[in-house]
């Protein structure tokens, strides 16, 4: 029997984005293998309808396996129980199928939309996967203000103003504002910053900004400035190069050679920002390319952003999963997947023809209406001309891109069987978790956990743990309640191991666990594992050499006693030694934002009922917390905003016992 469950779609976002009605339905199953796949598949047929809408294929677990779109769902989900049709990599999906999930849309390009959406969030194995969780930068032009601040710009665009993007880093970025502000002389400070000044910046000194703050440029020049930097973030480079060398030479007719050599530096601000478009973009608009490379089973994406026909970055991608699946849908999937974070241009420029690129510019064109660009989305396939030689420099790109993640992954392959061997691993580790504390001298303690894969560094399983019961200056003390929460965690969520060595990015024990520490965190570690049963988790502890110096001496320290060094120049060692600073560099950062945080904490933040608002006016009147509480009920009564009930609320807070 199915079950049908109805409710809103479990990303808020697709609840935002799409009027739907979800569906869910559940087949209990537990033999794993195809027939039991095939029945829980067509127990789901039973209760679909023609409409379109998206499909989610999970396992015995609840996991996500496979996710997918249909025009019709009912007769695309039955074509999964013919399985003599189905490719190798199909019908092992389809073996591990035990339940569906089924989300009906208002069209297909909806459908669509929602497929990529969910493919981001849940990461299913069957499924192409974009490797690239960073979000990215933009230039924001704001126009909240009278005069418009020029910025840096990452995550939801609800801040008024222009967005000029993306830019393929944060460090193209900073570089093209640097050139702006020497171009436009546009203010880059906060407004709080702007409202405080009473004389110019340093900003203002090097030529970088024009001082508005303090009145040295009118309200109506500074908008012909803003005005100007649209104009050229829009493409019309030429037109305003033209406009300086007129009033360059204006200047120079009329002997005010200062205001000329100020608009000769912003002539080589703009000559430098086009000379370094490393990419020739003249003439393509607004556009995004992509070509696609494949060698050895491996995939690589190039892109370029290319806004007002200049190049503004690009970037190599390197979609996983995508064994047995043919190029254009992986090139389909990947530029469905990016464009959830990135608004569409007008015209996208890649290297094939896509499975049903319609229905692509159709979703593309809608996510563009939404996200407020509200322009027509168009595939293209260049022929000739400009865009033909642009498309040629992307797929030489793409190739070279490919061949050096190949090089650098069989380098890096190489250096994790060796590791392997040197740490005496039965087989090279999915899952490497490394460890380390920080604090001053037991105060604002903090532990910190940092994974990494073969691919690298997972960071959206870092995890760090505010110590709660080691509270002295205790290394040990702090480890061994960071191992015990660490692992509690992991014997409750999978006391039988399922995902061990599995999945690493999703997996709850780890291959591997490398501390940063001697023989005393390895013997803690060690005895603490095995009072809760656990003895076969691989433990190794790397110390620095005997004087703690950085000349690559370190001690590797076994579970049994023994110790381990490497050569200095091992790649080995310095795989290691990258993973120990991750780790260092972790658990700091985590333990001066604590300490930060607490600088700015006060005794009335412990007193209920006292918010910010009465909190400052307390601190204004009394000047110190220790002031507040030495005050009689009678003052604490007389100070503005505090009404005889919280002054109180006050008096009895630290006078409560007090006859």
């Amino acid at each position: 029997m199915a079950e049908m469950k109805s409710g809103s779609p479990d990303n808020p976002r697709g609840a935002e984005r799409f009027n739907e009605e979800r569906a869910t339905y559940t087949v209990a199953s537990a033999q794993p293998n195809l027939e039991a796949g095939v029945e829980a598949i067509r127990a789901t047929v039973k209760t679909l309808k023609p409409v379109p809408g998206v499909y989610r294929m999970l396992d015995t677990r609840g996991d996500v396996l496979y996710v997918g779109k249909a025009r019709s769902l009912k007769n695309r989900v039955a074509n999964y129980t013919q399985v003599q049709q189905l490719t190798g990599r199909l019908q092992r999906m389809v073996s591990q199928c035990r339940s569906m999930e089924i989300v009906t849309t208002n069209s297909e390009a909806e459908a669509l939309l929602l497929e990529a959406q969910l493919v981001k969030r849940y990461r299913p194995p069957f499924n192409v996967h974009l490797r690239d969780d960073k979000s990215f930068p933009f230039i924001l032009l704001r126009s909240d203000h009278d005069y418009p601040r020029i910025q840096k710009h990452r995550g939801a665009r609800r801040a008024k103003g222009n967005y000029y993007g993306p830019f393929a880093s944060a460090g193209s970025v900073n570089t093209t504002i640097n050139a702006l502000q020497k171009l436009f002389l546009l203010r880059s400070c906060t407004d709080s910053f702007f409202s405080r000044r009473d004389r110019p910046c340093l900003l203002y000194q090097i030529k970088r900004c024009s001082a508005p703050c303090v009145g040295r440029i009118s309200e109506d020049d500074y908008a012909q400035l803003t005005a100007q930097a649209k104009d050229f973030l829009a493409g019309k480079s030429s037109k305003v190069q033209a406009d300086l060398e007129e009033q360059m030479a204006k200047a120079a007719e009329e002997l005010d050679f200062e205001t000329a050599a100020i608009l000769r530096d912003r002539l080589r601000a703009a000559t430098f920002i086009q000379g370094s478009q490393a990419i020739n973009a003249s003439g393509v608009g607004d556009a995004d390319v992509f070509a696609l490379a494949s060698k050895g089973g491996q995939v690589g994406i190039q892109s370029f952003f290319i806004r007002g026909g200049q190049n503004w970055g690009h970037r190599a991608f390197f979609p996983s999963r995508t064994k047995g699946v043919e190029e254009p849908q992986i090139l389909a999937d990947v530029i469905l997947q990016f464009y959830e974070e990135v608004p569409p241009p007008p015209t996208i420029l890649v290297d094939r023809e896509l499975p049903e690129s319609d229905l692509i510019c159709d979703a593309l064109s809608a996510l563009a209406q939404r996200q407020g660009g509200g322009k027509k989305v168009a595939l293209s396939i260049p022929q000739r001309g400009d865009r033909r030689k642009l498309m040629e420099q992307a797929s030489r790109n793409a190739t070279e891109a490919l061949d050096r993640r190949l090089a650098e992954s069989g380098t890096k392959a190489k250096t994790m069987r060796e590791m392997a061997e040197f740490l005496e691993l039965e087989e090279v580790p999915q899952r490497i978790e490394i460890y380390d504390n920080s604090h001053i001298q037991g105060a604002k303690a903090v532990g910190a956990m940092v994974v990494a894969g073969p691919e690298g560094f997972i960071k959206n399983q870092y995890r760090k743990f505010n110590i709660k019961s080691a509270q002295t200056n205790d290394d040990y003390a702090m480890m061994r309640e960071v191992m015990e929460r660490r692992f509690a965690r992991a014997m409750k969520e999978d006391p039988d191991r399922e995902t061990s060595g599995k999945e690493g990015d999703k997996a709850v024990w780890p291959d591997l666990v490398l501390l940063d520490g001697g023989k005393g965190q390895m013997s803690t570690v060690r005895d603490q594992l095995a009072e809760m049963g656990i003895e076969d988790v691989p433990l190794i502890a790397i110390a620095k050499g005997p004087h703690h110096g950085r000349e690559g001496r370190e001690v590797f320290h076994f579970p049994d006693g023994r110790e381990k060094t490497l050569p200095t120049n091992s790649p080995v060692l310095f795989y290691l030694q990258n993973l120990r600073d991750e780790v260092h560099r972790y658990a700091i950062g985590a333990h001066r934002a604590k300490r930060s945080k607490s600088i700015t904490a006060s005794p009335l933040d412990e007193i209920p009922g006292i918010g910010p608002a009465r909190k400052r006016a307390l601190l204004l009147h009394f000047g110190t917390a220790s002031k507040v509480r030495a005050a009689a009920l009678e003052d604490l009564q007389r100070a503005p905003g505090v009404s005889e009930g919280v002054a109180q609320t006050i008096w009895d807070f630290y006078h409560a016992g007090q006859n």
